[in-house]
């Protein structure tokens, strides 16, 4: 029996949320620029997405490009930009073949014009695919994400439309990017760093955090594997004891 079916075995994440790590450092190793590294990880993110799909996993969503990031070399940011929307263009026949529905989170308004043309383009090219549905963080930052909600609900109190004694989890969940997402049931970082890094603070406050050594360019079916047969051996509380889960 192959890796992939022996995991739809399993109880399985519903939203698997990943912080692909460690491209420039994969291109130094080899003496390369960072760019290089970037360019290697495509083949990661386009391998991840089809065994998601294939897995039977409902929601998977990658930090793809941070608020932070925009502070990098030029260059690296540019050439970043120009490799979004050449993959987007490239990958879109790969989505509609595994019946995946593209969905962006961020402040994407700040990406450059070609970019968020091509992004628009491809979320509504696979809007009614119904398969999984995969998330790109695109210049999103978490607390960026929290802030812009509380104004919104400042708002709408300030004008009479929400009570402040009404405010609870679903008022805030509907104000966020990821009103239309369940929360993260898995986070997996890759390259062996042990950090959030600003990224889904709200949406990961039950989820299982996995760690890894490998760099997201050499992220393929096996470390996947390897992440969810952890996830299949934890036992979820949600705040309860085992025993009353039993």
């Amino acid at each position: 029996m192959n890796t992939i079916e022996e995991l739809k075995k399993g109880p399985l994440p519903r939203h698997l949320a990943i912080i692909m790590d460690g491209n420039g450092r994969w291109a130094k190793q080899r003496g390369k620029l960072r760019i290089f590294g970037h360019e290697n990880g495509v083949k990661a993110v386009r391998e991840t997405v089809e065994n998601c799909a294939k897995i039977g996993i409902d929601y998977l969503t990658l930090y793809a490009f941070s608020t932070e990031n925009w502070q990098r070399p030029k260059k690296e940011v540019d050439t970043l930009m120009k490799l979004l929307v050449s993959s987007l263009k490239r990958e879109l026949k790969t989505l509609d073949k595994n019946n995946i529905r593209l969905n962006a989170i961020g402040n994407i308004s700040s990406l450059p014009s070609k970019a968020y043309t091509e992004l628009q383009e491809v979320i509504e090219k696979t809007s009614k695919n119904t398969a999984m549905v995969l998330t790109l963080a695109l210049s999103y930052g978490a607390r960026e994400e929290i802030k812009h909600a509380v104004r919104e609900i400042s708002t709408k109190v300030k004008n009479n439309i929400i009570s402040p004694e009404n405010i609870d989890d679903a008022i805030i969940n509907g104000h966020l990017y990821t009103h239309n997402l369940p929360d993260v049931d898995l986070l997996v970082r890759t390259s062996g760093e042990h950090r959030i890094s600003n990224f889904l603070l709200w949406q990961i406050a039950y989820a299982e955090l996995y760690f890894m050594e490998v760099f997201w360019p050499d992220f393929r079916v096996e470390h996947l594997a390897e992440a969810l047969k952890n996830y299949q051996n934890r036992e979820r509380r949600f705040g309860k004891t085992s025993e009353q889960l039993n």
